[in-house]
């Protein structure tokens, strides 16, 4: 399941790109299928391990092209291991509202890109996060170790990516059909067992069968709920190049600002 829409970021083959907070992997792995140069880099060494794994099982299998690559590194956001302006990209999907201090995460994103580069943000949307957290205090930060230490407006991650010079661009909200879904888990208890509860393990086999399947009824429910309740907000934002330089890559997808929370 992606967040992030790899045509928006414009991404290349050849490309390197940087996966911070990979997790299981899930954009690192789309990535490498498409050709780019894929540096996964998260906090959770077992991750980073499974990561390194699945990138030798895909390449032994031929399901990379040729001339990708895929790498794994345990990296603290606040304080990246790579030197200035290495990646054409990056993708931060769902780990800044993990991060003590996101601005000095931001300034670390912003450094590593490359002029001209572009980089894709996702958090969780502040009306479905803001519900999560009224509904349990067991959903978040400080009872569990890790977990959302903020909410974010939209209006908020675009002025702190603007004050590491960034240029924000469009912004789109996913993962609709998720919300409601977690909205139950936070009601009857985030921590416990996802079968522990008949509506909770109800609704856990809608979405299996929903990314399964991919039925025309989920589909269009979920493109016309996204706007509302979209469980993930998605910010493109460029590295600028130097003055009167134009970048290649320039391109409608980054263009246009969604309204501004």
């Amino acid at each position: 399941m992606l967040t992030v829409d790899y045509d928006r970021l414009g991404v290349r083959p050849g490309e390197l790109l940087l996966d911070l907070g990979a997790g299981n992997g899930r954009h690192a792995y789309e990535a490498y299928r498409r050709g780019v140069r894929v540096v996964a880099a998260d906090f959770n060494h077992a991750d980073m391990v499974e990561c390194r794994t699945m990138g030798a099982a895909m390449e032994a299998v031929g399901e990379a092209p040729a001339g990708g690559l895929a790498a794994a590194a345990v990296a603290d956001g606040q304080q990246l291991p790579f030197p200035d302006a290495t990646f054409d990209r990056i993708i931060a999907a769902e780990v800044m509202e993990h991060i003590p201090d996101d601005e000095q995460a931001a300034a670390e994103l912003a450094r590593v890109l490359k002029p001209g580069g572009t980089i894709a943000i996702t958090v969780p949307a502040w009306l479905p996060e803001v519900v999560c957290w009224k509904l349990s205090d067991e959903y978040h930060a400080p009872k569990v170790e890790g977990g959302h230490v903020r909410i974010y407006t939209e209006g908020e991650l675009r002025r702190k990516l603007a004050a590491t010079g960034l240029e924000p661009g469009g912004s789109h909200q996913v993962h609709a059909l998720h919300t409601p879904y977690w909205w139950l888990r936070c009601a009857v208890g985030p921590q416990k067992d996802i079968d522990a509860n008949p509506l909770t393990k109800a609704y856990h086999r809608l979405l299996v069968w929903d990314m399964v399947e991919g039925p025309l009824v989920t589909r269009v429910a979920e493109r016309l709920l996204q706007p509302v309740i979209g469980k993930s907000l998605v910010l493109y934002a460029r590295k600028p190049l130097a003055a009167g330089v134009e970048s290649p890559f320039r391109s409608a997808s980054m263009e246009g600002h969604a309204r501004v929370a």
